[in-house]
């Protein structure tokens, strides 16, 4: 595969994407306006811990197929490079669409593309987004329609990032022409020739696509909480019933452990994103289910320190607690949204003395929990 592709973020989602391109054949230009992103990975160094992406940028830049020039490259000498571009990160929230990161890549690539060029989005997005960029595209760009564009979403799991993307279990494609798909067909050939199944759909069902699955995932674990609830009230016990719920094949037993509840950077504001957007479509009553998930998710953390509270005789002041994992899922250093944190804040708050153990995500807790009087320890961070 010789195609050559500019990822514009080198971020969380983008570095793995970069890499992981490299590693499937393609010759790679990693771009962002944080020259400490870029830098950091012309060295051969991942801007966070996921395991085996250091060893994999390493490799490309080994093997020639990826590059992160420092300083930054600016937007011209990227599209003269690029045959095809995936896109900046783009996030939802609440109602509006936020492009910090991306918005000055966005407006100033188009009128570079003087030759035809395939750009790629995929981020999390309202839906509708893309038809406007794509029209945006086609307006600014001097090769006007030959500026293609597609939405390619992204179903990483943080911890998982280079299988789920060498290796995934679905590849979505939405497109507005046939070049499109020929072209993405043979980015993503290694995958195809294992089987992986390729769905081919219009924009706006491609970019429903991550934010309905983050929603069902969402609403999964929140019902297993809200069931342990349950439990504890009747004396049942909510870690066979889980079992026992699981093995229908119809349910599945992957996500439905209790517990915090979810974090991290996306579900959280993708279930809120998405209900703002229905509220804008005309149906804000289709997805109310996904406020009840969001509250239920949010009582997680105080149910679980009023847990450890009976435990102690009715209060945690003045007790030594202990929080195992600052990080909101494992093998992460992300601690964005971290349930673990918000309850370490919480015991805080209502006296206890608290400590916090992460192998590699304490300097990262620590400066999210500044004065808070929460204490930080661990290993170092691991590449």
């Amino acid at each position: 595969m010789n195609a050559r592709v500019t990822v514009f973020g080198t971020g969380y989602l983008g570095a793995a994407h970069a890499a992981c391109l490299a590693e499937m054949g393609c010759q790679v230009l990693g771009v962002d306006t944080d020259s400490r992103h870029t830098e950091a990975l012309a060295r051969g160094e991942p801007p966070f811990f996921e395991p085996g992406l250091g060893e994999l940028i390493r490799r490309g830049l080994a093997a020639g197929r990826l590059a992160s020039p420092a300083p930054t490259p600016g937007p011209r000498r990227s599209a003269r490079f690029t045959s095809s571009a995936w896109a900046p990160r783009c996030s939802p929230a609440g109602t509006a669409l936020t492009c910090r990161s991306c918005e000055p890549a966005w407006r100033r690539l188009p009128p570079l593309l003087r030759e035809p060029c395939l750009v790629v989005g995929k981020s999390t997005v309202p839906v509708g987004t893309a038809a406007v960029l794509g029209g945006d595209l086609a307006r600014l760009a001097p090769v006007g329609e030959a500026a293609d564009l597609a939405w390619n979403p992204e179903f990483l799991r943080e911890g998982h990032a280079v299988e789920d993307t060498l290796d995934p279990d679905r590849v979505v494609v939405g497109l507005r022409s046939a070049h499109a798909e020929r072209v993405l067909r043979a980015v993503y050939a290694p995958q195809l020739a294992r089987g992986t199944p390729f769905f081919v759909t219009d924009l706006a069902t491609a970019e429903l696509a991550k934010v309905a699955a983050n929603s069902f995932l969402a609403t999964k674990i929140s019902f297993i909480n809200a069931i342990a609830e349950v439990c504890e009230a009747s004396g049942a016990d909510v870690v066979p019933l889980a079992e026992i719920l699981g093995a229908d094949p119809r349910i599945g037993p992957a996500s439905l452990v209790p517990g915090l509840g979810f974090g991290g950077a996306c579900l959280p504001k993708d279930i809120l994103g998405f209900v703002a957007r229905a509220g804008e479509l005309g149906v804000p009553d289709a997805l109310g289910l996904l406020q009840e998930v969001a509250a239920v998710n949010a009582r997680c953390r105080d149910r679980v320190v009023g847990l450890a509270a009976g435990m102690l005789g009715g209060s945690v002041a003045g007790c030594a607690v202990g929080v195992l994992g600052a990080a909101f899922k494992p093998g992460s250093d992300d601690v964005r949204g971290s349930p673990a944190l918000a309850v370490a804040a919480r015991a805080h708050e209502l006296g206890a003395h608290v400590t916090v153990y992460d192998p590699v995500a304490t300097g990262k807790a620590r400066s999210v929990l500044p004065g808070t009087g929460v204490r930080g320890f661990g290993g170092g961070r691991r590449r």
